[in-house]
Protein backbone atom coordinates (compact mmCIF):
# COMPACT_ATOMS: atom_id res chain seq x y z
CA UNK A 1 0.00 0.00 0.00
CA UNK A 2 1.26 3.27 -0.71
CA UNK A 3 1.90 5.40 1.77
CA UNK A 4 1.08 9.45 2.85
CA UNK A 5 2.26 12.10 4.94
CA UNK A 6 1.18 12.00 8.15
CA UNK A 7 0.18 16.00 7.82
CA UNK A 8 0.65 19.27 6.31
CA UNK A 9 3.86 19.88 8.40
CA UNK A 10 5.80 16.70 7.24
CA UNK A 11 4.99 17.81 3.76
CA UNK A 12 6.57 20.93 4.33
CA UNK A 13 9.52 20.53 6.11
CA UNK A 14 10.17 17.42 3.75
CA UNK A 15 9.53 18.82 0.66
CA UNK A 16 11.57 22.35 1.92
CA UNK A 17 14.13 20.24 3.27
CA UNK A 18 14.86 18.45 -0.39
CA UNK A 19 14.69 22.20 -2.01
CA UNK A 20 16.80 23.96 0.70
CA UNK A 21 19.54 21.35 0.89
CA UNK A 22 23.00 22.07 -0.90
CA UNK A 23 20.85 23.62 -3.73
CA UNK A 24 20.36 26.62 -1.46
CA UNK A 25 23.80 26.33 0.84
CA UNK A 26 26.28 25.51 -1.42
CA UNK A 27 25.25 25.65 -5.60
CA UNK A 28 23.35 28.96 -5.00
CA UNK A 29 25.93 30.85 -3.57
CA UNK A 30 28.77 29.45 -6.28
CA UNK A 31 26.54 29.84 -9.26
CA UNK A 32 25.32 33.90 -7.72
CA UNK A 33 29.02 34.11 -7.21
CA UNK A 34 30.10 33.49 -10.69
CA UNK A 35 27.03 35.39 -12.07
CA UNK A 36 27.13 39.13 -10.64
CA UNK A 37 25.91 38.47 -7.23
CA UNK A 38 22.94 41.27 -6.64
CA UNK A 39 21.93 41.08 -10.60
CA UNK A 40 21.81 37.21 -10.22
CA UNK A 41 19.70 37.11 -7.35
CA UNK A 42 17.48 39.83 -8.74
CA UNK A 43 16.93 37.28 -11.55
CA UNK A 44 16.84 34.99 -9.70
CA UNK A 45 13.68 35.93 -7.45
CA UNK A 46 12.00 37.29 -10.32
CA UNK A 47 11.83 33.37 -11.60
CA UNK A 48 10.96 31.74 -8.69
CA UNK A 49 8.03 34.30 -8.45
CA UNK A 50 6.56 33.71 -12.38
CA UNK A 51 7.81 30.10 -13.09
CA UNK A 52 9.15 28.64 -9.93
CA UNK A 53 5.86 29.16 -8.12
CA UNK A 54 3.51 28.13 -10.80
CA UNK A 55 5.68 25.27 -12.25
CA UNK A 56 5.51 23.74 -8.51
CA UNK A 57 2.39 23.78 -8.22
CA UNK A 58 2.21 21.75 -12.00
CA UNK A 59 4.04 19.33 -10.75
CA UNK A 60 2.94 18.72 -7.06
CA UNK A 61 -0.93 18.94 -8.06
CA UNK A 62 0.01 15.79 -10.92
CA UNK A 63 1.37 14.31 -8.71
CA UNK A 64 -1.48 14.39 -6.44
CA UNK A 65 -4.34 13.24 -8.94
CA UNK A 66 -2.05 10.38 -9.41
CA UNK A 67 -0.99 8.74 -6.47
CA UNK A 68 2.07 7.67 -8.67
CA UNK A 69 5.74 8.48 -9.83
CA UNK A 70 6.08 10.53 -12.62
CA UNK A 71 6.51 8.10 -15.02
CA UNK A 72 4.05 5.68 -14.29
CA UNK A 73 1.62 9.37 -13.41
CA UNK A 74 2.07 10.40 -16.71
CA UNK A 75 1.38 7.35 -18.43
CA UNK A 76 -2.19 6.88 -16.09
CA UNK A 77 -2.71 10.63 -17.83
CA UNK A 78 -1.67 10.06 -21.14
CA UNK A 79 -0.15 6.44 -22.25
CA UNK A 80 2.47 4.15 -22.17
CA UNK A 81 4.30 5.26 -24.95
CA UNK A 82 3.40 8.72 -25.05
CA UNK A 83 5.64 11.88 -25.79
CA UNK A 84 5.20 13.31 -22.51
CA UNK A 85 6.26 10.63 -20.37
CA UNK A 86 9.87 11.72 -21.16
CA UNK A 87 9.42 14.52 -18.60
CA UNK A 88 9.17 11.61 -16.29
CA UNK A 89 12.25 9.88 -17.68
CA UNK A 90 13.94 13.28 -18.18
CA UNK A 91 13.42 14.13 -14.65
CA UNK A 92 14.53 10.81 -13.20
CA UNK A 93 17.75 10.96 -15.78
CA UNK A 94 18.47 14.41 -13.93
CA UNK A 95 17.50 13.45 -10.51
CA UNK A 96 20.42 10.54 -11.26
CA UNK A 97 23.16 13.07 -12.21
CA UNK A 98 22.45 15.53 -9.79
CA UNK A 99 22.75 12.84 -6.92
CA UNK A 100 26.00 10.63 -8.65
CA UNK A 101 28.02 14.63 -7.68
CA UNK A 102 25.84 15.14 -4.81
CA UNK A 103 27.86 12.24 -3.26
CA UNK A 104 31.14 13.74 -4.01
CA UNK A 105 30.06 16.98 -2.46
CA UNK A 106 28.63 15.29 0.59
CA UNK A 107 32.16 13.41 1.05
CA UNK A 108 33.81 17.01 0.95
CA UNK A 109 31.35 17.83 3.69
CA UNK A 110 32.35 14.94 5.68
CA UNK A 111 35.96 15.35 5.74
CA UNK A 112 35.47 18.81 6.66
CA UNK A 113 34.01 17.81 9.64
CA UNK A 114 36.55 15.91 10.83
CA UNK A 115 39.08 18.19 9.86
CA UNK A 116 37.48 20.72 11.62
CA UNK A 117 36.91 18.48 14.82
CA UNK A 118 40.86 17.60 14.76
CA UNK A 119 41.95 21.74 14.88
CA UNK A 120 43.22 21.08 11.07
CA UNK A 121 41.71 25.28 9.91
CA UNK A 122 43.39 26.45 13.41
CA UNK A 123 45.63 29.46 12.54
CA UNK A 124 45.58 28.68 8.93
CA UNK A 125 45.97 32.11 6.50
CA UNK A 126 42.97 32.36 3.45
CA UNK A 127 46.13 30.40 1.21
CA UNK A 128 46.43 27.84 3.21
CA UNK A 129 42.76 26.70 3.42
CA UNK A 130 42.48 27.04 -0.07
CA UNK A 131 45.56 24.83 -0.67
CA UNK A 132 43.71 22.32 2.54
CA UNK A 133 40.45 22.36 0.54
CA UNK A 134 42.49 21.65 -3.30
CA UNK A 135 44.25 18.34 -1.81
CA UNK A 136 41.70 17.07 -0.05
CA UNK A 137 39.27 17.36 -3.96
CA UNK A 138 42.15 16.28 -5.97
CA UNK A 139 42.82 13.10 -3.67
CA UNK A 140 39.77 10.53 -5.33
CA UNK A 141 40.38 7.74 -2.84
CA UNK A 142 39.92 9.94 0.17
CA UNK A 143 36.85 11.59 -1.19
CA UNK A 144 35.47 8.42 -2.60
CA UNK A 145 35.21 6.70 0.89
CA UNK A 146 34.37 9.83 2.68
CA UNK A 147 30.80 9.57 -0.22
CA UNK A 148 30.08 5.94 1.20
CA UNK A 149 28.87 7.48 4.39
CA UNK A 150 26.26 9.76 3.07
CA UNK A 151 25.50 6.71 0.47
CA UNK A 152 24.73 4.62 3.60
CA UNK A 153 22.38 7.38 5.53
CA UNK A 154 20.50 7.47 2.72
CA UNK A 155 20.06 4.01 2.13
CA UNK A 156 19.17 4.38 5.92
CA UNK A 157 16.82 6.90 5.85
CA UNK A 158 14.66 6.17 2.58
CA UNK A 159 14.89 2.38 3.56
CA UNK A 160 12.63 3.48 7.04
CA UNK A 161 9.99 4.63 4.35
CA UNK A 162 8.40 7.89 4.18
CA UNK A 163 6.84 8.74 7.32
CA UNK A 164 9.35 6.70 10.04
CA UNK A 165 12.88 8.24 7.61
CA UNK A 166 11.70 11.04 5.55
CA UNK A 167 8.96 12.55 7.04
CA UNK A 168 11.05 12.04 10.65
CA UNK A 169 14.45 13.29 9.75
CA UNK A 170 13.02 16.46 8.56
CA UNK A 171 10.44 17.40 10.89
CA UNK A 172 13.24 17.68 13.48
CA UNK A 173 16.29 18.86 11.75
CA UNK A 174 14.34 21.89 9.32
CA UNK A 175 13.66 23.96 12.04
CA UNK A 176 17.51 23.75 13.37
CA UNK A 177 18.98 24.62 10.06
CA UNK A 178 16.67 27.77 9.57
CA UNK A 179 17.69 29.15 13.25
CA UNK A 180 21.36 28.65 12.64
CA UNK A 181 21.73 29.88 8.96
CA UNK A 182 20.03 33.07 10.39
CA UNK A 183 22.72 33.47 13.48
CA UNK A 184 25.60 32.63 10.98
CA UNK A 185 24.43 35.54 9.17
CA UNK A 186 23.86 38.12 11.67
CA UNK A 187 27.99 37.40 12.63
CA UNK A 188 29.04 37.32 9.13
CA UNK A 189 27.28 41.10 8.18
CA UNK A 190 28.64 42.55 11.97
CA UNK A 191 32.35 41.40 10.26
CA UNK A 192 34.76 44.15 9.47
CA UNK A 193 34.60 44.80 6.00
CA UNK A 194 31.82 43.11 5.31
CA UNK A 195 29.74 46.15 4.13
CA UNK A 196 31.43 45.90 0.62
CA UNK A 197 30.19 41.99 0.37
CA UNK A 198 26.92 43.56 1.79
CA UNK A 199 26.35 45.68 -1.14
CA UNK A 200 27.93 43.54 -3.90
CA UNK A 201 25.61 40.79 -3.36
CA UNK A 202 22.08 42.97 -2.47
CA UNK A 203 23.24 45.94 -5.15
CA UNK A 204 22.22 44.81 -8.83
CA UNK A 205 24.51 45.98 -11.40
CA UNK A 206 22.11 45.13 -14.28
CA UNK A 207 24.62 45.43 -16.86
CA UNK A 208 25.84 42.36 -15.81
CA UNK A 209 22.49 40.67 -16.81
CA UNK A 210 22.74 38.81 -20.16
CA UNK A 211 21.00 35.61 -21.31
CA UNK A 212 23.78 33.08 -19.80
CA UNK A 213 23.05 34.79 -16.53
CA UNK A 214 19.21 34.10 -17.30
CA UNK A 215 19.72 30.72 -18.18
CA UNK A 216 21.74 29.75 -15.00
CA UNK A 217 18.98 31.42 -12.87
CA UNK A 218 16.39 29.26 -13.95
CA UNK A 219 18.00 26.38 -14.09
CA UNK A 220 19.19 27.08 -10.36
CA UNK A 221 15.42 27.84 -9.37
CA UNK A 222 14.24 24.68 -11.59
CA UNK A 223 17.24 22.42 -9.28
CA UNK A 224 16.24 24.10 -5.82
CA UNK A 225 12.90 23.80 -5.84
CA UNK A 226 12.85 20.45 -7.88
CA UNK A 227 11.05 21.31 -11.10
CA UNK A 228 11.55 18.37 -13.88
CA UNK A 229 13.81 16.51 -11.18
CA UNK A 230 10.59 14.26 -10.78
CA UNK A 231 11.32 15.35 -6.74
CA UNK A 232 7.97 17.66 -6.63
CA UNK A 233 5.85 14.98 -8.66
CA UNK A 234 6.62 12.41 -6.25
CA UNK A 235 6.33 13.84 -2.91
CA UNK A 236 3.07 15.54 -4.19
CA UNK A 237 2.17 12.04 -4.89
CA UNK A 238 2.16 11.13 -1.14
CA UNK A 239 -0.67 13.35 -0.14
CA UNK A 240 -3.75 12.78 0.29
CA UNK A 241 -6.24 14.31 -1.97
CA UNK A 242 -9.24 14.78 0.43
CA UNK A 243 -7.03 16.34 3.17
CA UNK A 244 -4.49 18.81 1.40
CA UNK A 245 -3.64 22.34 0.78
CA UNK A 246 -1.53 22.62 -1.62
CA UNK A 247 -1.81 26.13 -2.72
CA UNK A 248 -1.04 27.35 0.87
CA UNK A 249 1.74 24.44 1.87
CA UNK A 250 3.47 25.13 -1.77
CA UNK A 251 3.78 28.49 -0.62
CA UNK A 252 5.49 27.75 2.48
CA UNK A 253 7.77 25.09 0.67
CA UNK A 254 8.60 27.40 -1.60
CA UNK A 255 8.92 30.61 0.65
CA UNK A 256 11.00 28.89 3.23
CA UNK A 257 13.44 27.80 0.36
CA UNK A 258 13.83 31.12 -1.20
CA UNK A 259 14.10 32.54 2.36
CA UNK A 260 17.29 30.10 3.14
CA UNK A 261 18.78 30.96 -0.25
CA UNK A 262 18.54 34.32 0.17
CA UNK A 263 20.29 34.34 4.09
CA UNK A 264 22.97 31.81 2.82
CA UNK A 265 24.06 34.86 0.47
CA UNK A 266 24.45 36.17 3.36
CA UNK A 267 26.73 34.17 5.64
CA UNK A 268 28.76 33.51 2.60
CA UNK A 269 29.58 36.76 0.36
CA UNK A 270 29.97 39.37 3.58
CA UNK A 271 32.46 36.75 4.91
CA UNK A 272 34.18 36.43 1.56
CA UNK A 273 34.96 40.38 1.18
CA UNK A 274 35.53 40.19 5.01
CA UNK A 275 38.29 38.07 3.99
CA UNK A 276 39.46 39.23 0.50
CA UNK A 277 38.11 35.65 -1.27
CA UNK A 278 37.07 36.37 -4.84
CA UNK A 279 33.64 35.69 -4.52
CA UNK A 280 33.96 33.89 -8.22
CA UNK A 281 35.66 31.09 -6.32
CA UNK A 282 33.59 28.54 -7.89
CA UNK A 283 32.36 25.38 -6.26
CA UNK A 284 34.77 25.88 -3.33
CA UNK A 285 33.50 28.50 -2.44
CA UNK A 286 31.93 27.13 0.92
CA UNK A 287 34.80 25.36 1.65
CA UNK A 288 36.75 28.23 1.09
CA UNK A 289 34.49 31.20 2.74
CA UNK A 290 33.36 29.08 5.99
CA UNK A 291 36.69 27.96 7.82
CA UNK A 292 38.07 31.52 7.68
CA UNK A 293 34.38 32.62 8.95
CA UNK A 294 35.22 30.63 12.16
CA UNK A 295 38.75 30.66 13.11
CA UNK A 296 39.06 33.88 14.97
CA UNK A 297 35.88 33.62 17.05
CA UNK A 298 36.38 32.02 20.75
CA UNK A 299 35.00 28.47 20.22
CA UNK A 300 35.26 28.64 16.70
CA UNK A 301 36.08 24.80 16.16
CA UNK A 302 32.66 24.15 18.20
CA UNK A 303 30.24 26.40 15.70
CA UNK A 304 32.74 24.76 12.45
CA UNK A 305 31.23 21.60 13.35
CA UNK A 306 27.83 22.57 14.21
CA UNK A 307 27.58 24.59 11.40
CA UNK A 308 29.37 21.35 8.92
CA UNK A 309 27.13 19.04 10.71
CA UNK A 310 23.77 21.41 9.50
CA UNK A 311 25.01 21.70 6.17
CA UNK A 312 25.24 17.97 6.20
CA UNK A 313 22.05 17.46 7.11
CA UNK A 314 20.59 19.58 4.27
CA UNK A 315 22.72 17.62 1.99
CA UNK A 316 21.10 14.23 2.96
CA UNK A 317 17.62 16.12 2.66
CA UNK A 318 18.36 16.85 -0.67
CA UNK A 319 19.26 13.30 -1.61
CA UNK A 320 17.08 11.63 0.40
CA UNK A 321 14.49 13.45 -2.17
CA UNK A 322 16.44 12.55 -5.56
CA UNK A 323 17.04 9.08 -3.97
CA UNK A 324 13.38 9.02 -3.41
CA UNK A 325 12.08 10.48 -6.78
CA UNK A 326 14.23 7.63 -8.73
CA UNK A 327 13.83 4.99 -6.29
CA UNK A 328 9.60 5.39 -6.53
CA UNK A 329 10.10 5.27 -10.40
CA UNK A 330 12.63 2.15 -10.41
CA UNK A 331 10.03 0.75 -8.44
CA UNK A 332 7.13 1.44 -10.44
CA UNK A 333 8.02 1.10 -13.72
CA UNK A 334 9.93 -2.12 -13.47
CA UNK A 335 8.07 -3.93 -10.71
CA UNK A 336 11.18 -4.32 -8.33
CA UNK A 337 10.33 -4.37 -4.35
CA UNK A 338 11.52 -1.32 -2.81
CA UNK A 339 14.24 -2.24 -1.24
CA UNK A 340 15.94 -4.05 -4.48
CA UNK A 341 15.05 -0.63 -6.17
CA UNK A 342 16.66 1.74 -3.47
CA UNK A 343 19.86 -0.61 -3.45
CA UNK A 344 20.17 -0.40 -7.32
CA UNK A 345 19.28 3.14 -8.03
CA UNK A 346 21.90 4.09 -5.29
CA UNK A 347 24.64 1.60 -6.16
CA UNK A 348 24.07 3.24 -9.94
CA UNK A 349 24.92 6.50 -8.57
CA UNK A 350 27.78 5.98 -6.34
CA UNK A 351 29.39 4.59 -9.82
CA UNK A 352 28.39 7.42 -11.54
CA UNK A 353 29.76 9.41 -9.00
CA UNK A 354 33.42 8.39 -9.69
CA UNK A 355 33.70 10.79 -13.11
CA UNK A 356 32.88 13.69 -10.98
CA UNK A 357 35.55 12.48 -8.09
CA UNK A 358 38.08 11.85 -10.17
CA UNK A 359 37.46 14.86 -12.83
CA UNK A 360 39.08 17.05 -9.58
CA UNK A 361 42.38 14.92 -9.29
CA UNK A 362 44.01 12.62 -12.11
CA UNK A 363 41.00 13.39 -14.94
CA UNK A 364 41.13 17.19 -14.85
CA UNK A 365 42.64 17.42 -17.90
CA UNK A 366 39.87 15.31 -19.61
CA UNK A 367 37.44 18.26 -20.62
CA UNK A 368 33.99 17.73 -22.74
CA UNK A 369 33.16 21.13 -24.48
CA UNK A 370 35.50 22.77 -22.33
CA UNK A 371 34.85 21.95 -19.09
CA UNK A 372 35.76 19.28 -16.78
CA UNK A 373 33.75 16.05 -16.50
CA UNK A 374 32.01 17.62 -13.00
CA UNK A 375 31.17 20.59 -14.74
CA UNK A 376 29.75 18.99 -17.74
CA UNK A 377 27.53 16.97 -15.89
CA UNK A 378 26.40 19.58 -13.22
CA UNK A 379 25.64 21.88 -16.16
CA UNK A 380 23.89 19.33 -18.34
CA UNK A 381 21.60 18.08 -15.78
CA UNK A 382 20.97 21.66 -14.12
CA UNK A 383 20.46 23.63 -16.85
CA UNK A 384 19.87 21.14 -19.73
CA UNK A 385 17.90 18.89 -18.42
CA UNK A 386 15.80 20.78 -15.83
CA UNK A 387 14.91 23.51 -18.28
CA UNK A 388 13.95 21.09 -20.64
CA UNK A 389 11.64 19.40 -18.62
CA UNK A 390 10.02 22.12 -17.41
CA UNK A 391 9.57 23.60 -20.81
CA UNK A 392 7.71 20.13 -21.22
CA UNK A 393 5.90 20.30 -17.79
CA UNK A 394 4.63 24.00 -19.17
CA UNK A 395 3.62 22.54 -23.01
CA UNK A 396 1.55 19.79 -21.40
CA UNK A 397 -0.43 21.90 -19.08
CA UNK A 398 -0.98 24.56 -21.58
CA UNK A 399 -2.33 22.04 -24.97
CA UNK A 400 -2.97 18.93 -22.95
CA UNK A 401 -4.54 19.16 -19.44
CA UNK A 402 -5.18 22.76 -19.72
CA UNK A 403 -5.27 25.58 -17.76
CA UNK A 404 -8.72 25.17 -16.19
CA UNK A 405 -8.29 22.12 -15.05
CA UNK A 406 -4.66 22.49 -13.89
CA UNK A 407 -6.51 25.75 -11.62
CA UNK A 408 -9.06 23.19 -10.56
CA UNK A 409 -6.82 20.15 -9.20
CA UNK A 410 -4.67 23.04 -7.74
CA UNK A 411 -7.13 24.73 -5.66
CA UNK A 412 -8.78 21.26 -4.81
CA UNK A 413 -8.42 21.83 -0.92
CA UNK A 414 -7.76 25.27 -0.79
CA UNK A 415 -9.48 27.89 1.55
CA UNK A 416 -8.01 31.70 1.27
CA UNK A 417 -5.25 31.81 -0.84
CA UNK A 418 -5.82 30.42 -4.38
CA UNK A 419 -4.39 30.11 -8.16
CA UNK A 420 -7.02 32.27 -10.01
CA UNK A 421 -7.41 32.79 -14.28
CA UNK A 422 -4.84 35.92 -13.85
CA UNK A 423 -2.18 33.00 -14.42
CA UNK A 424 -3.37 31.44 -17.32
CA UNK A 425 -1.49 33.82 -20.21
CA UNK A 426 1.50 33.43 -17.20
CA UNK A 427 1.37 29.36 -17.33
CA UNK A 428 0.08 28.80 -21.21
CA UNK A 429 2.63 31.64 -22.69
CA UNK A 430 4.98 33.79 -20.80
CA UNK A 431 6.78 30.23 -19.30
CA UNK A 432 7.21 28.75 -22.53
CA UNK A 433 8.32 31.48 -24.55
CA UNK A 434 10.59 32.80 -21.68
CA UNK A 435 12.05 29.02 -21.30
CA UNK A 436 12.44 28.61 -24.86
CA UNK A 437 14.41 32.01 -25.52
CA UNK A 438 16.24 31.88 -22.85
CA UNK A 439 17.50 28.15 -23.79
CA UNK A 440 17.85 28.71 -27.30
CA UNK A 441 19.54 31.80 -27.04
CA UNK A 442 22.59 29.85 -24.82
CA UNK A 443 22.58 27.10 -27.13
CA UNK A 444 23.37 29.26 -30.56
Amino acid sequence: MRENWAGRIGFIMATAGFAIGLGNIWRFSYVAGDNGGGAFLFVYLLIIVLVGIPLFYVEAALGRKTQSGIIKGLRKLTRKGSPWVSIGWLGTLAATLIMSYYLMIMGWLFAYFFKISTGTFSGMTTAQIETTYENLVSSPMEVFLYSLIPAALILFIVGRGLKNGIERFSRFFMPVLVMMLVVLAIFSVTLPGAMEGIVWYLKPDFSQVTMSTILEALGQAFFSIGIGLAAAFTYGSYLKKEDSNLVTDGSWVIALDTFIAFISGLVIFPALFAYGIAPTSGPGLLFIAIPNLFDPIPGGIFFGLVFFFLVIIAALMTGVGLVEAVVANVEEVFHFKRRTSLYLSMAIMIILSIPSILSHGPWSHVTLFGQTLFEFIDYVSGNVLLTLGGLLISLYVAFVWKFENYMKEVNLGAKFLKVGPVFKPVITLFIPVMIVVVFVSNVI
